[in-house]
């Protein structure tokens, strides 16, 4: 009996910690170094977790290559930008995607994708609604950094705080 509670045990275990939470990484720049008045932003999003929803790993190896992230970029920044929209006065703003990048992180490697948030006549206060993954994993965590000239500041956006508002 001893036994099957020590095995027990260790499978537990060896299951919690097999399984990093799915978050993403959200950074965002209101005062960039041009003189536009765009919002530059980089967003981290776990390979593992874009894995899960658009089955990256062609061959089945698991093993998720820089040639199968390159042929699924599209994909990638399809769903992705789908979840991210943002407004101005009563507006909606343009998300103009730039390039996409593999960055690596403590727990993985994560499709980094850069971006600009373009509102017309210069919007001073910014709305973000923020949805990946939540239709799919409700646990699912943005965390945010902004930065605006020295200042920084953080948010968690969850599916119950999905929207903030940004004053430049």
């Amino acid at each position: 009996m001893k036994l099957l509670a020590a095995i027990a045990a260790v499978v537990c275990c060896t299951v919690a910690h097999a399984h990093s939470a799915s978050d993403a990484y959200l950074t965002l720049d209101l005062a960039p170094r041009s003189k536009e008045a765009a919002i530059e932003g980089q967003w981290d999003i776990a390979l593992r977790d874009l894995h899960f929803v658009l089955t990256l790993d062609d061959d089945g190896d698991g093993a998720i290559t820089w040639s199968e992230v390159k042929r699924h970029r599209a994909d990638i920044d399809a769903y992705a930008y789908r979840s991210l929209r943002a407004s101005g006065d009563g507006r909606d703003c343009a998300i103009e995607r730039g390039k996409q990048l593999v960055s690596a992180r403590a727990d993985g490697a994560y499709a980094s994708l850069f971006f600009r948030i373009v509102c017309k006549g210069g919007a001073r206060k910014v709305t973000l609604d923020y949805g990946l993954f939540f239709d799919v994993d409700p646990t699912h965590r943005g965390i945010v950094v902004i930065r605006n000239g020295n200042a920084t500041a953080t948010s968690l956006m969850s599916p119950t705080n999905a929207r903030i508002e940004l004053t430049r």
